[in-house]
């Protein structure tokens, strides 16, 4: 399995727990020295010494082709597929996108569709795009998009947290398109909410949005271990195929507001999505 985002928080969690399984583990990372360091912890405390760190920046579209490129070449097979990496931070990708809606959403589509042959391959396999209730606060404006490569601008907290809302939706819309177009295959995939969970997320956003928010992780957001459950739940409960496409929280089906269910902007998105990432 590959699992994006995997050096930290509940990527790490859920790479440690699958290990203990006896998956093979590939954490897809950014950061080589914090990816190796999860791999020794996730080795040592697993047991598993079938857990491989391989470089993948999501901000660069050139590093998504590269890392296909080196996985398919080097895996014979894709069974899990973890879109879990996500970034809270203003500022510009490698191509000009926006880096959040870059790298939480354009480098999670782009590889996902580039690993999508690999995984129908495999038989039986998933694709879980790790989202967010903040989605419920996004939207998707297709002009700012075309012209700003964005779907937002702002230096503000909140104005960030917009544009991270905004990403998620992206996820849960993408989620849901994917889901029609592998109808008639052996892949399902699922987009979720792992609850308020305490990450790493913030830790590149300013020192007053830090002491902000640091009390309320504290008081009101749960640990990763917790946080990586509805995950679990979404990459190994057995039955749930029917449900493909669907959106879940606290390991159950929830029920999306029309906005993260609209056909024609999901196909919109994708479509979109496919000329920006350079597919068509």
């Amino acid at each position: 399995m590959c699992l994006s985002g995997a050096n930290t928080g509940i990527g790490k969690t859920t790479a440690l727990d699958l290990a203990k399984r006896g998956a093979r583990v590939i954490l897809a990372c950014r950061n080589q020295q914090r990816a190796e360091a999860a791999v020794c912890d996730i080795k040592r405390e697993s047991g598993n010494d079938e857990v491989v760190y391989m470089n993948l920046d999501l901000g660069s579209l050139q590093s998504v082709r590269s890392f296909t490129e080196t996985f398919l070449k080097t895996e014979p097979r894709l069974d899990l597929l973890i879109n879990n990496a996500g970034i809270f931070l203003q500022g510009r990708t490698e191509d000009g996108f926006g880096m959040i809606f870059g790298v939480n959403h354009l480098g999670h589509f782009l590889l996902t569709l580039l690993l999508l042959e690999r995984l129908k391959e495999s038989g039986s396999s998933r694709v879980v795009n790790v989202s967010s209730r903040a989605h419920l606060f996004g939207a998707i404006d297709f002009n700012f998009l075309s012209t700003h490569k964005d779907l937002g601008v702002g230096d503000t907290g909140f104005q960030t947290f917009l544009l991270y809302s905004h990403s998620k939706l992206c996820n849960v819309l993408f989620t849901h398109e994917l889901a029609k177009r592998l109808q008639g295959t052996s892949v399902t995939c699922y987009s979720l909410h792992p609850g308020p969970v305490r990450t790493e997320i913030a830790r590149y956003t300013s020192i007053w949005w830090r002491l902000f928010i640091t009390p309320i992780y504290w008081l009101f957001f749960v640990d990763p271990v917790s946080g990586a459950q509805t995950t679990l739940h979404c990459a190994l409960q057995e039955g749930i195929e029917p449900l493909s496409g669907g959106y879940f929280s606290d390991c159950a089906v929830v029920d999306l507001l029309p906005k993260a269910k609209d056909d024609a902007v999901a196909r919109k998105l994708w479509e979109v999505s496919e000329r920006l990432s350079g597919l068509c």
